[in-house]
């Protein structure tokens, strides 16, 4: 009886473990869209939310708490009933939480400019990994698999390499698809620009980067301020290897925008001259188009 009892517990165990890994808060806004009923929108914004939450992505173990947030701000541009089409923008970010505070970090942040589809009321959100032609969860799974493997990376040096191969493998999959977002050197800012980058050997050190930067650094902070920071100063200058080694990618410029006020926040009134001068020259290097906020850092 004893050990019947144990082999429950520990398959409850296993079966509470074994979640959804996202945290995924949608919203669709439809202020520009005028003379159409709600329901399509709100029905849109429900299945969009269902699907990123209540699917398992991958194999890994997650509990509730450790369910990954984000956040998917979806604005619908134009409607069009008779074809049941959506052309929209999309907002999306992905926020790690920092040990030992009550803060929360952005781990990555973007628009995509090209969030266009087809969405019928109450129709059911299907996904194929390898014979993709619905175009809106081939998009849905882009960005789950980006989140997840994004924020692997922030907890263990190069730890989310096998999920990110699944978006990288959704991105060459979708190039058969009509909508724009999916193709090569089309747009430096789209979704192939993103993974690819990302996952070329050239930019390992911004990989690296991220774990340095969020474990070793923000992590650190709360327990020790100047040994987080240091860390902080070393993975800035990782990114700057990754920066110089591919200059055509706006990676680590995008970095430095959605990372910009709290950067400032971590070397402003702390740190020595030497380090803030360091940083300073790094991220101007970076991103000329934010000096004015990097002098702040410098007080």
């Amino acid at each position: 009886m004893r050990k019947t009892v144990i082999i429950f517990m520990c398959l409850l165990c296993c079966l509470l473990c074994h979640g959804q890994e996202l945290n995924c808060r949608v919203k669709v806004n439809r202020s520009s869209v005028q003379g159409t009923s709600s329901s399509v929108f709100q029905a849109l914004e429900t299945a969009i939310t269902e699907f990123m939450n209540k699917r398992t992505w991958t194999d890994l173990q997650y509990s509730e708490d450790e369910r990954i947030d984000c956040t998917l701000n979806i604005t619908v541009k134009q409607y069009k009933a008779s074809d049941n089409l959506f052309t929209c923008e999309l907002q999306y970010q992905c926020i790690r939480p920092v040990w030992g505070s009550t803060y929360s970090t952005t781990v990555f942040s973007m628009r995509d400019a090209d969030f266009t589809f087809t969405y019928q009321e109450n129709e059911p959100l299907e996904f194929n990994e390898v014979n993709m032609n619905n175009n809106l969860t081939a998009m849905l799974a882009y960005y789950a698999y980006l989140f997840i493997g994004l924020d692997l990376d922030t907890f263990s040096p190069l730890g989310g390499t096998d999920v990110l191969r699944r978006a990288e493998s959704i991105v060459n999959n979708a190039q058969s698809l009509p909508s724009a977002g999916w193709k090569a050197f089309s747009d430096n800012r789209n979704r192939h620009a993103i993974i690819n980058d990302y996952m070329e050997t050239a930019m390992q050190p911004m990989r690296q980067m991220m774990y340095k930067y969020h474990r070793e650094g923000l992590d650190e902070m709360s327990s020790n301020a100047d040994r987080g920071r240091t860390a902080i100063t070393e993975a800035l200058e990782m990114l700057d290897e990754a920066h110089k080694a591919k200059a055509m990618s706006l990676l680590p410029q995008f970095f430095t925008d959605f990372k910009r006020d709290e950067l400032v926040g971590i070397y402003r009134g702390h740190g020595t001259a030497n380090e803030k001068s360091k940083v300073y020259d790094i991220l101007s290097g970076i991103n000329v188009s934010q000096s004015v906020e990097w002098k702040k850092l410098q007080r």
